[in-house]
């Protein structure tokens, strides 16, 4: 690639940089209590709102992970876009009105403060932050090996900028404790902002781009890619019926059990923006989803079609390759910027309501006295956060979008039942709450760990899933039910 090309990019990276380490500073300005931190105040706007709740779930899973995911599987990972867009749905229906209402009724600093208002309970409070511990550290693994991957393949075509990669994940966490310990989340979500109007656009400029790239565009790449493999461009792709249709479980579903996204849902400054913040959250996710699939398939067109040169030696270089190849230098480097925007506004969410479970919600679960100058703790916390799951991220072999799917279970096995279900069901109990995430982690766990493949290539994360669910279910018919307090009951009426 042509050395101007990459400084172009490289620029706009730079550029885009600089600005979120502003924004970091201004949003310092605006956080003066652990409220502002981990709530921003509770004084979003419906935009604002809307657009982070579908910026945070594409993040750089969707713009490293999902282009890798297509060229690897093919259609596959269509359901995968199709079940997010259903989930949001089903994330509103369920949560949209009710979190806010707990918000404003008992004012949480973090989900699991909610959950310990609903079950009177701070042990269920306390398994809620472990679990969010669990998946925070592989999801932003995740953000952080997606960044430092894109950084690396970009600075390895200027001479005098080339990078090794354990830079590159130093790097990569610098500008993100930095970004994260000044402005909390206040800065993540108008991070969101600039990131969501970013992808919408270019995903459209992307798609019409790949499309001049092959022949006969989308079904030029359909063509290619079914004379090399009919089953890459079936309904189902190469992962099947069953596998894909697990994946729609764990992924429909499990929106609302993502942390990152559904606290999103108590900062509106208004209860009645949620009605309106669904079609908008929807529609920015589906549009933004074409730089996903359009990417994914024009870059194994051509590698088929030996125009690229060479067979990608990862999956995850789809993106970056398609826009350092194959983009003209000035959308590459706007859609880099956004790449970097999704990557560092879901990465804030993360150290945000990791640092939370740390130093706020797992001391109130064992008993503890609130730490002095929990401001402060907070943001020591998220620099070690920040390291732990970058040595995770660098030291872990998965690509972006499996690691991306095993956060995502984590989230969804542990708290799916106890939010999405338990803040709509009076019957449940803060002893199904305990017994399902306990034995809802073990399962996956034991899954993980053993490599124990199921059937069809059912998805462990689902299948664990259906078990959390079921012992939910079951253990709450068949203990007593918790008494309510008064305002949680009326609230839970409306």
């Amino acid at each position: 690639m042509e050395e101007y090309r990459s400084g172009i990019i490289f620029g706009f990276i730079l550029v885009y940089m600089l600005i979120c380490m502003a924004v970091g500073l201004w949003a310092m300005r605006r956080t003066r209590s652990t409220k502002d931190f981990f709530m921003a105040g509770r004084h979003l706007g419906m935009i604002v709102t809307s657009v982070a709740v579908f910026s945070s779930t594409m993040s750089g899973f969707g713009f490293v992970g999902g282009p890798g995911l297509v060229y690897l599987a093919g259609t596959s990972s269509f359901w995968m876009v199709i079940n997010m867009s259903i989930g949001m749905c089903i994330m509103f229906f369920l949560l949209g009105k009710r979190l806010r209402l707990f918000a404003e009724l008992r004012e949480p600093v973090s989900l699991p403060d909610a959950v310990s208002a609903r079950y009177n309970s701070r042990f269920t409070g306390g398994l809620t932050a472990v679990a969010i511990l669990l998946g925070v550290i592989t999801y932003l693994g995740v953000q952080i090996k997606a960044m430092s991957v894109v950084l690396f393949q970009i600075l390895q075509d200027i001479p005098w900028a080339s990078t090794p990669l354990q830079w590159c994940y130093v790097i990569s966490c610098a500008v993100l404790v930095f970004y994260c310990v000044t402005g909390g989340i206040i800065a993540s979500v108008y991070t969101d902002l600039i990131q969501g109007v970013i992808m919408v656009v270019a995903a459209v400029l992307v798609l019409l781009t790949t499309m001049a790239t092959v022949d006969g565009g989308l079904q030029g790449m359909a063509e290619v890619i079914t004379r090399d493999d009919p089953e890459a461009m079936q309904p189902w792709g190469t992962f099947g019926m069953i596998s894909c249709l697990s994946f729609y479980f764990i992924m429909a579903l499990g929106v609302c059990g993502q942390p990152h996204v559904i606290t999103k849902l108590m900062m509106t400054k208004n209860i009645s923006d949620t009605r309106h913040m669904l079609p908008m959250s929807v529609a920015g996710y589906g549009l933004a989803a074409l730089l996903w699939i359009s990417i994914g398939l024009c870059m194994r067109a051509v590698v088929l079609n030996a125009t690229h040169g060479t067979p990608l030696l990862n999956a995850d270089q789809a993106a970056s390759e398609f826009l350092t190849y194959y983009a003209h230098p000035v959308l590459a480097g706007v859609v880099f910027a956004g790449l970097f925007a999704a990557i560092m506004s879901t990465a804030d969410s993360f150290l945000n309501i990791g640092s939370a479970a740390l130093v706020h919600d797992l001391p109130q679960a064992f008993g503890m006295t609130p730490l002095k100058h929990e401001l402060r703790w907070a943001r020591i916390a998220t620099v070690a956060i920040a390291v732990g799951a970058g040595l995770l991220a660098y030291y872990a072999g998965e690509m972006v979008a499996m690691l991306g799917v095993m956060g995502w279970s984590i989230f969804a096995i542990a708290i799916v039942p106890i939010v999405a279900i338990g803040f709509n069901w009076k019957r449940a109990n803060r002893i199904a709450a305990n017994t399902s995430v306990i034995s809802g982690l073990a399962c996956y766990a034991g899954l993980y760990l053993t490599d124990i493949r199921l059937p069809y290539d059912f998805h462990q994360g689902a299948f664990s899933m259906l078990i959390t669910l079921t012992i939910f279910f079951m253990v709450a018919l068949v203990t007593p039910a918790n008494r309510l307090d008064k305002d949680i009951d009326a609230v839970m009426d409306l």
